[in-house]
């Protein structure tokens, strides 16, 4: 008989298992499910196949495993995070003592919110400034080279000096990711979703993945490649909330001893979701559109207090990195710094009402190139999940790109003779090269600078700055190298990438609908680019309405509102229906067991009891010890949740008995390390009552069963259960459909939903994994695919 872990429970996979297989049996083949992927139990553990494209996997593992249909794997070392309270005996104990510290609570909640807008604010200075001063040395340098070689014919020089430089940056990024901290790869954004939706995802919120992410990030945008550094600070404030909000580092093993009354599942979640929105909040000067990139892109739980909270974190960071930068640039007090991209006010610019069907227009091109955008980059993610594993082949990888990118720049602007007049753009260094004095080369504003300043040119040059053909050349070259880029093992951002490809066509388009139709009044070149940034970022990603308020809040122009919602809101319908956003694409190919916002379809159909996973390890309520550590060590064990039960049959302790709480493992690890036993007590042993803060201070490292001493006597003691475990956790009808299970689960964050029948007892247990596992494949037929583990 063999057996598979996932979540709770043991899930037996033999012929004892018949009723319950022939049961999904018949539902795969009546809803349409996908056999095509056989799961063998026996296998060896392959969990380290599951490559997350933004990071490295910890393990090498057999390249012919990683394929394709890598997405239609589940990983089950992704655990659940609990955000369900315990209300045990101790929990009701502590919240009637605490009656009196509602007050201190939750001011001390809003004070830890003003720590990490205060704080995200000053690491999105820091990447700032540092991007600025390195950026700036490499193309002052570059500069110099460049005008002085024009004319003595020695640009091989400037060109070595320039790959150089960049392969070197580069390196030093992808360094710190391959061997430091290889979650802190890409923009964070697919782990914090996940983490948002109740995924453990190992390594995302700690210290060391700050670092690698602040020092990566600034050193990827220095190096030239195609990336920005807005994606990764929202991952960077997500950090900074889970640190703050524990008041202490378990990296460094420092207690500072304050905010312990959060150091819950529950309360972390809340404040990360604040670190989300202060992260957007300083890259784009957007507070609104942090509070809605958090409840749009994967809050698991809202309430109004807490979008009061989060509002004012992100209002925190906005003032803060004003302030600061305002200090940095020697104009104290002028807030002219909201954001770490500033689009820059498009004043004196409107359009007019004719041009909405174009803009429309422009939103059906965005999503066919967001689509296609989306296609590329997860095959060339695949290839790197099944070839470029290794960590030296990945710093390889990223080298070879920053190289093949400054030589691409170099070469279009070598080539190009697309020669504008001095003062038409707002470039810090324009390049003169082989344009006449006075003039500069207009591929040279596109490539000789950093992505975010090339936004800002395409967004305001005057009309006729641009030819074309360079616009042309620049929106093909940029779209490689952005689907190349993304998913390096580098920090890096998409937004930037995005915005930049998008207002290159968008533009063209602007100038083509002029060209053709130059009797009509239309509106300025910007506008289009503005509206073809917002088409292929909403292409790529798939979000709309925190979007749409991010986008207007870093134009500075309500104006823009409408156009802009109906763009994104199109690009998003076109591109949902080829392939996903590339966000989700990501999570889906960690193999991560993510729940989305609604049921799978025809999922009323699917009964609990053909989802839930049996038999059980259930415990008494009052429970030998060498019982407890025996289902602790069980083989391959990750149950993190067991129903206490009475059993009036001892031959039946495993699989049956009367439902009368939930225990979590974590508590169990906890009593048998403080020796909570009763015979102690009995015998005259002091024994010292526990409260809930004795748990939350294992939070969240809690220790392993094989690390606690337990002697041969004590093995034979007992542990009193009930003051512990959950006396009313959430339980379903064994009839309840799935559904009406998933609505629970996705509501409530649950980890655990326990399957009971009409008389109370134990059928199963249900995790998100079950639910997980089902898909929709097709929207048309309505067919539901069944996702394998993999361990």
């Amino acid at each position: 008989m063999a057996a598979r872990q996932d979540g709770g429970r043991t899930v037996l996979a033999s012929d004892e298992r018949t009723p319950l297989l022939h049961n999904r049996r018949c539902r795969q083949e009546s809803i349409g499910i996908d056999n095509s992927i056989q799961f063998d139990p026996e296998e060896p553990d392959y969990d380290s196949v599951i490559y997350s494209p933004e990071g490295s996997p910890e393990k090498e593992s057999p390249q012919e495993k990683v394929t394709e249909d890598t997405a239609k794997l589940l990983s089950a070392k992704y655990e659940g995070l609990d955000y369900d309270l315990v209300e045990n005996s101790l929990f009701v104990k502590e919240a009637a003592a605490n009656n009196k510290k509602l007050i201190r609570i939750n001011i001390n909640r809003w004070v830890v919110m003003l720590m990490i807008g205060i704080l995200t604010a000053l690491v999105g200075v820091l990447i700032d400034i540092m991007v600025h001063q390195l950026a700036g040395l490499k193309y002052s340098l570059l500069k110099s080279w460049i005008d002085s070689c024009v004319e003595k014919g020695c640009l091989s020089i400037p060109f070595a000096l320039w790959v150089a430089i960049d392969a070197l940056f580069v390196c030093f990024a992808a360094i710190l990711v391959a061997y430091g901290e290889p979650v802190a790869a890409g923009s964070g954004i697919p782990q914090i979703k996940c983490y948002l939706n109740g995924v453990k995802v190992p390594h995302v919120v700690r210290i060391k993945t700050l670092i690698s992410k602040v020092l990566g990030v600034v050193f990827s945008v220095a190096g030239g490649l195609a990336v920005g550094k807005e994606g990764p600070m929202i991952h960077s404030g997500a950090v900074i909330a889970a640190g703050v909000s524990q008041g202490m580092s378990t990296s460094f093993k420092k207690d500072f001893k304050i905010f312990r009354y959060f150091r819950t599942d529950t309360e972390k979640r809340d404040f990360v979701s604040g670190g989300a929105a202060a992260g957007v909040s300083a890259a784009f000067g957007a507070p609104v559109g942090g509070v809605l990139f958090s409840l749009e892109e994967g809050a698991s739980f809202w309430n109004q207090a807490l979008t009061w909270r989060i509002f004012f974190c992100s209002v925190t960071t906005l003032f803060t990195l004003n302030i600061v930068l305002s200090i940095y640039f020697g104009r104290p007090g002028e807030l002219a710094y909201p954001g770490l991209l500033n689009f820059g006010r498009f004043t004196g610019v409107s359009y007019f009402w004719y041009e909405i069907p174009l803009f429309l227009l422009m939103g059906v091109a965005g999503g066919l190139f967001g689509a296609l955008f989306n296609f590329v980059n997860h095959k060339i993610c695949i290839f790197r999940m099944k070839y470029v594993y290794k960590p030296f082949m990945q710093v390889v990888e990223a080298m070879m790109v920053a190289i093949v990118t400054a030589t691409l720049a170099f070469v279009s602007i070598y080539i190009s003779r697309d020669c504008k007049p001095l003062g038409q753009d707002e470039s810090e260094k324009p390049l003169q090269f082989f344009c006449s004095d006075g003039e500069y080369s207009t591929m040279a504003t596109m490539m000789f600078q950093t992505p975010e300043q090339s936004v800002k040119s395409l967004f305001h040059d005057p009309p006729n700055s641009y030819n074309i053909v360079t616009l042309s050349v620049f929106c093909v070259i940029y779209f490689i190298l952005a689907c190349w880029t993304y998913g390096l093992s580098v920090p890096s951002g998409l937004f930037i990438p995005s915005l930049l490809c998008g207002a290159g066509w968008g533009r063209l388009f602007g100038i083509g609908v002029s060209h053709l139709l130059p009797t009509i009044a239309w509106s300025e070149p910007g506008i289009y680019a503005l509206m073809g940034a917002a088409a292929q970022l909403g292409g790529i990603v798939r979000m709309t309405i925190s979007l749409t308020v991010i986008l207007m809040e870093a134009t500075g122009n309500v104006s823009y509102g409408l156009p802009l919602m109906l763009v994104l809101l199109i690009a998003k319908w076109v591109g949902d229906i080829f392939n996903e956003g590339l966000y989700d694409i990501h999570i889906r190919l960690m193999s991560v067991p993510i729940l989305g916002w609604e049921p799978p379809a025809t999922s009323t159909t699917i009964s609990a009891r053909q989802v839930m996973s049996h038999p059980v390890t259930t415990l008494q309520q009052v429970e030998k010890v060498g019982r407890i550590v025996e289902a602790l060590k069980e083989p391959h064990s990750n149950h993190n949740g067991f129903p206490v039960v009475d059993v009036p049959d001892e031959t039946d302790l495993v699989t049956s008995g009367r439902f009368r709480g939930l225990i979590l493992r974590s508590h169990l690890l906890v009593l048998i390390k403080r020796k909570m036993f009763l015979e102690r007590s009995q015998t005259g042993a002091i024994r010292k009552n526990l409260q809930m803060k004795d748990f939350r201070e294992a939070y969240p490292r809690f220790p392993s069963i094989h690390e606690i001493n337990i002697s041969p006597e004590e093995m034979e003691c007992s542990i009193d259960l009930r003051p512990y475990m959950n006396p009313a956790p959430y339980t379903v009808s064994e009839d309840a459909s799935l559904h009406r299970v998933f609505r629970l689960f996705r509501a409530l964050g649950l980890r655990h939903l326990v399957v009971v029948n009409k008389d109370n007892l134990v059928m199963g247990i249900v995790t998100r994994k079950d639910l997980a596992r089902y898909r929709l494949v097709s929207l048309r037929s309505l067919d539901l695919e069944e996702l394998q583990m993999s361990h």
